[in-house]
């Protein structure tokens, strides 16, 4: 990834959600403008989530994902359903293609329970509306008022395309954006209207504006960056977090002056005057902070992240586990990424090395990396996760969400280490006002 390029994480998420020969896939290759999904005739013809990172107007950066059919059977179909409702835990905006023909079904309503569930914001794409007249369509609102589902969107309903074709924003009876709209995947009518409609339920329901250094560092200010290059370190390139806090950084109006740990003493020296703060690389804490003084505000990149991702106070919170830990507990060491494994990796090596010989307890670690993340967290006393910079900030508190649902305490590898090396209090008192 370049400095000029949009992490998949920063971008808005948009999942496909239905039943088999709906036309998710359809409607999906309409709205991306291209042959993103296969169609086919064929009940279950996507049988994975298929993502395609793009610009969409009116949004711009978005993720694009069209899952399996939420009704397939046998074996392998409940796999497939199992692989589209794990795409709920990363979606920001979910779209409900529905035939029109047939209309809302038992699955549909179930799969606009769990958006619900979820605080996902959503839509009801009625695709193949080029085979139902006006006469259908009253017929499939007024079915729609008389259900449980809607029945908190009764008031001031119109068709969204005539509204949109008024220049109105659409309501309901709650005030909030109306979600329903009639489509054409085979000729074309209405998407254009969905994507603008996608567009205003993004700017109504999601912040993607906060910087990672929102209310830290402002214009003409110093911040240091300390990356240590070691076995661990990428060949040739920075990794995501370091990437994005130097982008944030120059987007702020500030100075970023970057360096290895075993120039950090020296590059302070060479300044002249006292940066804002400093960041670094967790591994290094030790060292940096014992060359850092103490008027200076010191925090790391992962703890950055936890802050900005998730929830900062209860990942701090998780801490406290480590005194309470007994011999023969389990660790989850999770991970958001599916990178290589290098021989002193930080998640499988390097901390539970360090945990261990903290505890002093005979202790079992296991791992968990990309999509992988456990449903079932009973057989761990503690979860340890990275920073979360591949996963979206929905992922990302879906995780926190069930850890804190199931009683696990979880804690963030920043937040980890700077206990661990004894540096915690100090590492997270740039943000002592947000915490409680």
């Amino acid at each position: 990834m370049g400095l000029n390029d949009r992490p998949a994480s920063e971008r808005v998420h948009i999942g496909f959600f239905g039943l088999r020969n709906a036309g998710k896939s359809s409607v999906v290759n309409r709205v991306t403008g291209q042959e993103l999904s296969l169609v086919s005739d064929n009940k279950g013809t996507t049988t994975d989530p298929v993502k395609k990172t793009m610009e969409l107007l009116p949004i711009g950066p978005v993720v694009i994902i069209d899952t399996p059919g939420i009704d397939d059977e046998g074996e392998l179909g409940k796999m497939r359903v199992e692989r589209a409702k794990d795409v709920l835990g990363e979606t920001d905006i979910a779209v409900l293609v529905v035939d029109a023909t047939s209309s809302l079904k038992e699955k549909d309503n179930e799969l606009i329970a769990s958006f619900k569930e979820k605080s996902i914001p959503y839509i009801i794409a009625y695709n193949k509306s080029d085979l139902i007249d006006e006469t259908d369509k009253e017929v499939i609102r007024n079915s729609q008022l008389n259900d449980e589902s809607f029945k908190d969107s009764k008031k001031n309903r119109q068709p969204l395309n005539e509204a949109f074709k008024n220049g109105e924003r659409c309501k309901n009876g709650t005030d909030e954006l109306a979600n329903e709209i009639f489509v054409s995947a085979l000729t074309d009518k209405g998407i254009y209207e969905l994507k603008e409609l996608i567009g205003k339920v993004s700017k109504a329901t999601l912040n993607k504006d906060k910087k990672i250094l929102e209310g830290l560092v402002e214009e003409g200010d110093m911040v240091v960056l300390v990356v240590p290059i070691d076995s661990a370190a990428p060949k040739g390139r920075l990794i995501l977090p370091q990437q994005q806090v130097i982008r944030d950084v120059l987007e702020s109006g500030a100075t970023a002056i970057v360096c290895r740990d075993t120039e950090f003493a020296d590059t302070l020296k060479k300044l002249g005057q006292s940066p804002k703060l400093v960041i670094t690389d967790s591994q290094a804490f030790a060292s940096v902070s014992k060359d850092t003084p103490k008027n200076i505000p010191l925090t790391s990149f992962s703890i950055l992240f936890s802050r900005y991702k998730g929830d900062l106070q209860t990942q701090i919170d998780g801490v406290k586990m480590l005194d309470k830990l007994k011999d023969g507990d389990t660790i989850l060491m999770a991970e958001g990424c599916t990178h290589h494994r290098q021989c002193d990796d930080i998640g499988t090596v390097k901390l539970p090395r360090w945990i261990s010989e903290y505890t002093g307890k005979k202790l079992n670690f296991a791992t968990s990396s990309g999509g992988g993340f456990p449903e079932n967290l009973s057989p761990y006393r503690l979860i340890v996760h990275c920073g979360g910079c591949t996963l979206s900030k929905r992922e990302m508190a879906f995780r926190i969400a069930e850890a804190k649902d199931q009683n696990v305490p979880i804690v963030n590898y920043g937040t980890m280490i700077a206990q661990l090396k004894g540096v915690l209090k100090r590492s997270i008192a740039p943000f002592a006002d947000e915490l409680s």
